[in-house]
């Protein structure tokens, strides 16, 4: 076996690593994302060198060479994950947004029968809202069964909280598994699928929820969401497998150390030296790092975490709203098909703006703000789905005004989140997880506080200025994506054959300002 050393590019400067070999200057660990995403990954544009098994660097020091050969991925290398057949690319996709679902619909299921728990338990709404919030406080899934055979209000809280916090996992590292297995050009479908996992998830909750709790009763809930989580685990057991770069070139490095006896084979991981109590620092801090001192990511943030409270205000604003006007808890869960309705109608708007991005990307590289039309799309359509829901709360008005509010609300969300996700994806390839857990902090702390003061909101404010003040902050919030798209340095860029808009500069000049981003 023979390991074909290339040159380096020319003009990179090398930094020598205490174990001899010498690096380009991004060796640093925090100049990489080690703990959670594409350390040593490389992206298919790049140079690649190719040999019967591996590729490798090395540095041109014969002495050094000696020493330690850099284990890589050679060019079409199918242990690389970016080389999976599109079946196995897609069955990881599907798992992974099921994973995700299981979440999203295991923090609104319970919101379907809320007076269940209060009336066996005697106690207060807000005290039941807790199962909502302390769930997407951490996100979690594994403590469901206790919350099934909870014999008071404290045990089922508690389970909950502990139940949200197993379940942060697939919410942050979904994103970044996705980004390990599609390229760039490739990524807008499977993001699409995932982020409206996301969103449908809590839109499926409460109608599912509202008749079990009807006919069954409310412990019924958590059982059908054990019996569904189960299967979902069953199937990322089976069929997920690895797509963590460092972690499969690492396997290969000791693998092919066994297969020829040479010692001198490290994968770059293995070279980095990074401690376990620095891996867990750079894996707290990093996300919290990025959220303050990255304008990109803390204005997408943001709106997100607007977009995001909405929905979870939603699921108590709903029956607020409607049980005035004569509808039972099963009833008021089918008004959420508005929502579900306008989440496909975004949906059929991807193709057109994969195609569009595609372009792009042939003739420019890759542009994240090429991402950003679908979003400017929904920031207009947001506050017209508030005002529709805001005055069509009256008790006098018919309860098909307030589920039709729900389809441009849903259309907008998921127009929105699919895009500013894909947005950041793009933007920080390199930093994927920490950029994704940063933004997911942010929006389920501020989330998991709406059901503590939405009941207080809309009852000091009825529904209809309560309703009317979020689509006053909508149009506020508007501008960010037109602001990112257009605000640009004086490079002339033609954004090519997209639907109406006319030529136009992207916003590298704000992306220029966060640090960490390609």
């Amino acid at each position: 076996m023979s390991f074909v050393p290339p040159s380096l590019p020319k003009g990179s400067s090398e930094v020598p690593i205490s174990s001899g070999v010498h690096l380009p200057p991004t060796s640093h660990p925090y100049e990489r994302d080690v703990v959670l995403r594409h350390v040593g990954d490389q992206h298919p544009d790049e140079d690649h060198v190719s040999n019967s098994d591996a590729h490798t660097e090395v540095n041109s020091d014969p002495e050094l060479d000696a020493k330690h050969t850099l284990v890589s991925w050679e060019e079409n290398d199918p242990e690389n994950p970016r080389n999976l057949s599109r079946l196995r690319k897609w069955t990881i996709t599907l798992i992974s947004s099921a994973l995700c679902l299981s979440v999203a619909l295991g923090s609104s299921i319970v919101t379907g029968d809320i007076p269940g728990p209060m009336e066996e338990f005697q106690v207060s709404e807000e005290v039941v809202n807790l199962t909502v919030t302390l769930f997407v406080v951490g996100f979690g899934i594994v403590f469901t069964l206790p919350s099934a055979l909870a014999p008071n209000i404290g045990c089922l809280i508690v389970s909950r909280a502990l139940a949200g916090l197993a379940s942060s996992a697939p919410m942050t590292n979904v994103g970044g598994t996705l980004a390990d297995i599609w390229d760039v050009e490739d990524r807008g479908a499977a993001m699409a699928v995932f982020s409206s996992s996301i969103f449908m998830g809590p839109c499926i909750g409460p109608l599912i929820g509202g008749f079990i709790g009807e006919t069954i009763g409310w412990r019924w809930i958590y059982w059908v969401l054990f019996i569904f989580v189960g299967v979902v685990f069953a199937a990322t057991v089976l069929f997920m497998p690895e797509t963590l770069s460092p972690v499969l070139l690492r396997r290969r490095a000791a693998r092919l150390r066994k297969e020829t006896g040479n010692p001198t084979l490290k994968s770059e991981s293995e070279l980095q030296h990074v401690s376990l109590a620095e891996k867990v620092k750079i894996s707290l801090t990093r996300p919290l790092i990025l959220l303050a001192t990255e304008p990109l990511l803390i204005c997408m943030s943001g709106y997100l975490t607007f977009i995001y409270s909405l929905l979870y205000l939603f699921f108590f604003a709903y029956p607020i709203v409607l049980l005035p006007k004569g509808l039972n808890a099963g009833e008021i869960g089918l008004t959420f098909i508005g929502v579900m309705i306008g989440i496909f109608c975004a949906m059929l708007l991807l193709p057109l703006q994969e195609k569009a991005y595609r372009k792009v990307c042939e003739k420019r590289g890759v542009v994240p703000e090429a991402r950003l039309p679908l979003m400017m799309f929904g920031s207009i359509l947001l506050p017209f789905g508030l005002f529709i829901f805001a005055w069509t709360s009256m008790s006098h008005v018919h309860w098909i005004g307030t589920a039709i509010a729900g389809a441009p609300f849903g259309a907008a969300m998921v127009a929105v989140y699919i895009s500013a996700n894909s947005y950041i994806i793009d933007t920080y390839q390199r930093y994927t997880a920490s950029a994704v857990a940063a933004k997911t902090f942010l929006r389920s702390l501020v989330g998991a506080t709406v059901p503590l003061w939405v009941n207080q909101m809309y009852v000091g404010m009825t529904p209809q200025w309560a309703s009317t003040l979020l689509a006053f902050l909508a149009i506020l919030a508007m501008p960010i994506p037109f602001v990112f798209f257009y605000v640009s340095s004086n490079q002339e860029v033609r954004y090519y054959e997209l639907m109406v808009f006319s030529p136009a500069q992207y916003g590298d000049k704000i992306r220029a300002r966060s640090t960490k981003a390609n």
